[in-house]
């Protein structure tokens, strides 16, 4: 199974091409997704926050005030590293699982869309590894616009994350969001192209189908054997 990693950063365009993937038929794994659920009222990531930061951060309804956490820790690199750390084993948990039943579905190729890909040293199991970027200038305009906030804010919780610059460097893609939907689309087209590609031998081994053939061909080496073994006993 070939696992891509796709990330990049707040307002540069990566939700997009995760939802290009899907309408081309390659499942995603969202993070942010499985983050949702951790966060869950009653799960043991919501216990955990809710213990941490305190029943201020809880809407009425006792479910967590997303936003309203958010604007805590994004304004705090210490409560951010700590809300990151409560929550990690339980999204990592969540992703393997998510991961496992595509995997007993017998796709063959699966997008994880993990915001914090490199910083949860995720990028360690993924291949290739795609990074959306844009400018800085771009970014905040997107960001501003998007969350009708203003610059001083969203440049803090740009900076609340790797650069993009960084995870560029990093990156065996980059796709360039600067320009207009078409173009994105343009792009993306080069890049499916690149992910769907045949798998190689260990990214099959990895596949069910992979899995099954390996073991069809133990049972058959072994019947085989037993065969040989017992007719040279005679």
């Amino acid at each position: 199974m070939r696992i891509v990693g796709l990330t990049g950063g707040i307002a540069s365009g990566k939700s997009t091409v995760s939802n290009l993937f899907k309408t081309h038929g390659i499942p995603v794994v969202d993070a942010d997704l499985v983050a949702r659920d951790v966060l869950k009222k009653g799960t043991g990531g919501w216990k955990k926050v809710v213990s941490a930061f305190g029943e201020d951060i809880l809407r009425p309804d006792g479910e967590v005030d997303r936003p309203k956490l958010g604007q805590i820790v994004f304004s705090n690199p210490e409560k951010r590293q700590l809300l990151n750390r409560l929550l990690a084993p339980y999204i990592s948990s969540g992703i393997f699982w998510e991961m496992l039943k595509l995997w007993m579905k017998g796709f063959k190729v699966i997008v994880l869309d993990v915001p914090l890909l490199f910083e949860a040293k995720m990028d360690k199991w993924t291949k290739p590894i795609i990074v959306v970027w844009v400018d800085p200038e771009t970014q905040v305009q997107r960001l501003m616009l998007r969350d009708r906030t203003s610059e001083d804010d969203a440049q803090n919780r740009i900076n609340a994350q790797m650069s993009l610059d960084l995870k560029r460097t990093r990156a065996d893609i980059v796709i360039d969001n600067t320009g207009s939907l078409e173009d994105l689309k343009e792009q993306f087209q080069n890049v499916l192209f690149e992910v769907t590609k045949p798998l190689t031998w260990t990214e099959f081994g990895l596949s069910r189908q992979g899995a099954a053939s390996v073991l069809v061909s133990i049972i058959v080496g072994v019947l085989i054997f037993r065969k040989v073994y017992s007719t040279g006993s005679l």
